[in-house]
Order: C-alpha cells, then structure tokens, then sequence
C-alpha cells in the first residue's frame, strides 16, 4: 500500500540528507520505527503525509504517487487518509476538547459528522478516559490529557493510514497501554496501516513489524 523508492531529502542549509532506496508496507501492516534522535523518523512520517516533499524520488500510496498531487489534492489526502498524531500534538488554542477532535471535519467539506461519528468520538474518548475534558480548552488539560485528545482527533475520520510520532511520550504505564491498545484495536478492526515512531520498547511486542532506521536509511553529511 506505501511504497518509497529511491527517495532522498535534505532540509536547506542543513548537512542533514536521508535517503531511503526501498520500502514497502502493505495495508494494514502496524508497524514501529526505532532509531536514534535526529535519524530522520519523524521527517519519514510528513514524507509519507505528503506534508514535506522529497528532493528525488517517489512516495506511493495506493495508487497515488504522492510528489505529483496538487497542493489541494495532498490536503485532500491527508484528511481523508491519514490520521496524524504529532508529537507536539498541534491542537488549536482557542477550540475546546470537542472542536479540536472534530477539526477535520470542520476544515474539510468533503466529509461529513453523523450519528456513527458521535458514537465513535464517545466511545475513543470514553476509552482515552478524557470524556469529561471535552469542553476545557488546550491550556487548561495535563500534558497526558492534550496527548489523548490529539490521538482522538487523528483517528475521528476513521483514516486508512496512522501516522503516530511518539504516542506514548511522557504518559504513564496504564495510559501507554491504553493508546496502544486502542491504535492496535483501530488497526485490526479497520484493516488501516499504523505506522509509528517510538522510543519506548516496551510497546514494540504489539507491531507486526520493526524498523530500525539505521539498517534503512544512510544518512549522509
């Protein structure tokens, strides 16, 4: 379902370059990358949201090569396709918890809110135990509350990609088993691609697969 080949990217001004010559994923494959800070993980995950564009090279999603879509069409893409849970988690300041779940589809006219939307948002929020946080506005929840929110929010459209960049970071043991739980659960019943960035290893026994981005990528100055 994802394919790169012979991609490259360098950031200007910056002897950083990454370089991938081959990676394939296949639909509803989960999937963790490990690797050093710095490595490039996270520039991976926007190469494959399309949010970055790479020097050379070619992204494939389905049958979208992503580089040849238009400004447009990539946000298309993104809303449609991909749940992206940031590691600085991008909630907006002045949307309450509900608003900021609901974002994608208040940026985007081609989908819709339904009844199966709002039983979706009660029972991810229920589950990410934040139920009672959805009318509090960003500045007011814990670090772990903003965390769960942005986790809801990426997977609110019911997206056929996860792109998570440290999901687990800085959240106790019983909530990293209840994000991770929830992303696999999602995965399976969805037959969705999660893809995720992790440095925790205690949670890399639920992936199909493990990456470790040094064996993919060089790295050059």
């Amino acid at each position: 379902m994802i394919e790169l080949s012979n991609l490259e990217f360098h950031y200007p001004g910056s002897d950083f370059k990454l370089a991938i010559e081959q990676l394939s994923i296949a639909r509803g494959q989960k999937v963790a990358v490990i690797g050093p800070s710095g490595s490039g993980k996270t520039t991976l995950l926007n190469l494959i949201a399309g949010i970055l564009e790479p020097n050379s090279g070619d992204v494939k999603v389905g049958d979208r090569h992503i580089v040849s879509l238009s400004d447009k069409e990539k946000r298309d893409y993104r809303i449609k396709d991909i749940g992206f849970v940031f590691q600085d988690f991008r909630l907006i300041s002045y949307l309450n918890g509900l608003d900021n779940i609901l974002l994608p589809f208040k940026i985007n006219n081609s989908i819709k809110v339904n009844g199966e939307t709002e039983d979706w948002i009660k029972l991810m929020c229920d589950e990410m135990a934040i139920k009672s946080k959805l009318s509090k506005f960003p500045n007011q929840l814990s670090h772990g509350e903003k965390q769960r929110l942005a986790i809801c929010r990426a997977l609110v459209a019911k997206p056929s990609i996860i792109l998570a960049d440290e999901p687990t970071g800085n959240l106790d043991p019983a909530n990293k088993t209840n994000i991770m739980q929830l992303l696999f659960s999602y995965a399976s019943k969805n037959d969705s691609t999660l893809i995720t960035v992790t440095h925790d290893y205690d949670m890399l026994k639920g992936f199909d697969t493990v990456i470790d981005f040094n064996d993919l990528t060089s790295k050059k100055a």
